[in-house]
């Protein structure tokens, strides 16, 4: 008959035991309560004694309430040291299942020496039962792992962790500091239920090995680790899909950047403030565009950092003969069809449904009213290059704007 009760703690007491918590086949530091409680759950399923063993052959938990197993240790002279070398051999070594008796031992963990050891004993198909106990541990193992995971990539990318931190933190959760690994912002007009990240977990999250969490309201980031051949290309492309998801669900006004991949952990947030400037780079002068690369900025990214005194002196060059704002609809669409089409009149033409001799005339004022002919490549790119910081300069005075607003002041800062 089965000890129960009292019986049960005398019957372990010449095993190491753990009262810590520990890392099962992965990351996250799981409480030794937490194991007891899932290997209790599993024995009332199973009707099987549990114990399960660390890599070094000490048991981190075990089911409470009877002690067949430990009957069963004690009858094969598996006690105390005994024990332990016995397990410590097992993690150490290839065989993944073992039997001794009327003991069931069941590796989980890939690696040697890092392994954890399940064993069992009752009635029926003890290996069979101890394999489902793996699968049950593993699933609870990984939504521990998650949890961990998610909180240190966010502490991580917000410059919430110290630089020595970092290092000791990633060991303990296992995690692999000199991969690459891409951060990606996902920016929506307004989300107040957090749609976002119910829409990509399923894909993106956890389940498939990425970290998603929410940076600030209506901003996402998802960290993902990167293959060998995964370049920018691919990380477009990945950008691409995600938006398509969102945009499935009825969230149309969804926009994706990402920074250029870190290749050790401490170099993340530098990646995730580079995905905010292409973010905010890419929507002043790429506005068409849903998907943002920090490195495909190209001369926005120069521009943006520009200061503003520099921009504003520029475009007093530039538009010394009119105001930008005094350029309607008709004149920016024409400037920039001509620029896409490498200053070709008659493909401008072409592509505007206009006659060429219309573009031609629209041209002339232009240069008539600006004193710059675009023809030329010399006053095109001034033309260019001044319309996109006057574009960078009226944002960072409608952020300016807001600020003052909301601290109550209303002067007008726009001056040429």
């Amino acid at each position: 008959m089965a000890k129960t009760g009292e019986d049960a703690a005398g019957a372990v007491s010449s095993f190491p035991l753990i009262e810590t918590g520990e890392r099962l086949g992965g990351n996250s530091l799981i409480p030794k309560k937490a194991l007891k409680h899932m290997l209790e759950e599993i024995r009332r399923a199973s009707g099987l004694s549990l114990a399960l063993f660390g890599p070094g052959g000490e048991i981190l938990a075990f089911s409470e309430g009877e002690t067949k197993l430990f009957d069963e240790l004690e009858k094969e002279k598996l006690t105390s040291d005994a024990c332990r070398e016995y397990v410590r051999a097992m993690a150490e070594g290839e065989e993944r299942e073992k039997q001794k008796g009327n003991i069931s031992f069941l590796k989980l963990g890939e690696g040697r020496g890092d392994s954890f050891v399940l064993a069992g004993a009752g009635q029926g198909d003890v290996p069979t039962c101890l394999r489902l106990s793996a699968l049950s541990l593993g699933a609870f193992s990984r939504k521990e792992d998650s949890c961990d995971r998610g909180s240190f990539f966010r502490r991580l990318i917000l410059g919430m962790l110290l630089p020595k931190e970092i290092p000791e933190q990633a060991r303990q959760l296992r995690l692999d500091s000199g991969a690459r690994r891409a951060v990606f912002l996902v920016k929506v007009k307004e989300d107040s239920r957090d749609t976002v990240l119910d829409i990509l977990r399923p894909l993106y999250g956890e389940p498939a090995g990425g970290v998603l969490f929410k940076a600030e309201p209506g901003a996402y980031v998802y960290v993902r680790t990167l293959r060998d051949r995964e370049d920018t290309d691919r990380l477009e492309e990945i950008g691409r899909n995600m938006i398509d998801v969102i945009n499935t669900e009825g969230m149309q006004d969804a926009y994706l950047s990402f920074g250029t991949p870190a290749g050790d952990l401490s170099l993340l947030s530098r990646s995730y403030e580079e995905a905010w400037i292409a973010m905010k780079a890419g929507r002043i002068f790429f506005r068409e565009k849903h998907v943002i690369s920090y490195d495909r900025l190209g001369i926005g990214r120069l521009i943006y950092s520009l200061p503003m005194a520099l921009c504003r002196q520029f475009l007093r060059e530039v538009f010394a003969l009119a105001d930008p704002r005094e350029l309607d609809e008709e004149a920016l669409t024409t400037i920039r069809q001509f620029f896409d089409d490498s200053l070709n009149v008659a493909e401008t033409a072409r592509h505007l449904y206009i006659h060429r001799n219309t573009l031609v005339y629209r041209l002339d004022k232009l240069q008539k009213s600006l004193g710059l002919n675009i023809r030329n490549f010399d006053d095109a790119m001034m033309l260019r290059l001044g319309l996109m910081v006057y574009e960078y300069v009226r944002e960072k005075e409608q952020e300016e704007e807001k600020e003052r607003r909301s601290d109550g002041r209303s002067d007008v800062q726009y001056r040429q």
